[in-house]
């Protein structure tokens, strides 16, 4: 992706730990970062190791009433996301929230009507659609070469980092449930959930969500922090070829298989045909999310993971 940034483009940025300090990173060489806020000191200066002129700021307010800032990215706890998202939009300026948009849906809902209503930019950060193997299988998908799309699974396995203020569906799923939704193109009819917590009494570690659709498709979602290795793997099986994206294998990581079942007389007979390694680019996806970010900011168009996207994964968090 190559877009053409003005001139005025400027960015602020609430939050920079341990996610945010890479959104700092990005739009600091994309050059429009204007000003970094944190509560914690320690933050700020890992800003400013990046982006050594960067102003800096405990109180978001200085965003607030900065009329240079045309955008504001929110990497604050979930819990602050709908009242920082909703102060920014009413002061006029367009705005990138991280996953999840609010807590619950109500506030969600309030939040895209401000934004409808009043022409501003609403964008939710599911940075894994913005992965160029994702949007590579959109592409294989919509080219037919799989058949019609039979079951998604994915696993999103690791040995930490474990939070305290989120349990493991809200902070690993968001971005396999988003995905999940967009390459099948419809919402869940039914979704179950079974977890364990482990380490924090109430606080669950490990979980195994299905979903049914109304066209019968299935697709299931395991995440967790307590896992041996780390795994990020989606798998997408089709009537006539099946798909793997293994984000933590180091070369092969998008392979097709031309595998299918056929029933001749009656009976199953496996056709087993080879498989191919996928070329996509190298470019990182939260490089995109951030282009587009701006661009949205630039042409007014609606963003690929705009509000209404945001609300549809967090009704799947919170059947």
């Amino acid at each position: 992706i190559n877009i053409i940034i003005e001139n005025r483009m400027r960015i602020g940025v609430v939050g920079c730990g341990y996610w945010g300090i890479n959104l700092v990173r990005n739009f600091h060489e994309l050059g429009v970062l204007e000003l970094v806020c944190d509560q914690s000191k320690s933050s700020l200066n890992k800003a400013k190791q990046i982006s050594p002129l960067i102003k800096t700021t405990t109180d978001h307010k200085k965003i607030l009433d900065n009329k240079n800032i045309n955008g504001v990215v929110i990497a604050t706890p979930a819990i602050t996301h709908f009242d920082l998202a909703m102060e920014f939009l009413k002061s006029g300026k367009d705005v990138f929230v991280e996953k999840p948009l609010s807590l619950n849906l109500k506030d969600a809902a309030k939040l895209i009507k401000y934004a409808n209503q009043n022409k501003r930019i609403l964008m939710v950060g599911h940075v894994l659609e913005y992965h160029p193997a994702i949007v590579e299988i959109q592409k294989i998908i919509s080219s037919g070469v799989v058949g019609d799309l039979q079951y998604v699974y994915s696993n999103r396995l690791n040995f930490g980092r474990i939070r305290k203020e989120e349990n493991i569906l809200w902070s690993f799923a968001p971005h396999d449930v988003a995905v999940i939704l967009r390459l099948l193109g419809e919402m869940p009819t039914e979704v179950t959930c079974v977890g364990g917590s482990y380490l924090t009494p109430g606080l669950v570690d490990v979980t195994v969500s299905t979903l049914l659709f109304e066209s019968g498709r299935r697709a299931h979602i395991f995440v967790s922090w307590l896992n041996p290795f780390k795994e990020q793997k989606l798998v997408i099986v089709g009537e006539q070829k099946m798909a793997v994206f293994n984000d933590v294998e180091p070369e092969h990581k998008l392979v097709l298989f031309d595998q299918r079942v056929d029933l001749t007389v009656g009976l199953p007979v496996l056709q087993r045909n080879g498989q191919e390694t996928v070329k996509f680019s190298s470019d990182e996806p939260l490089r995109r999310e951030c282009e587009h970010f701006i661009e949205c900011i630039q042409t007014r168009q609606t963003p690929l993971t705009d509000g209404k996207s945001g609300v549809s994964v967090l009704r799947v968090l919170r059947s």
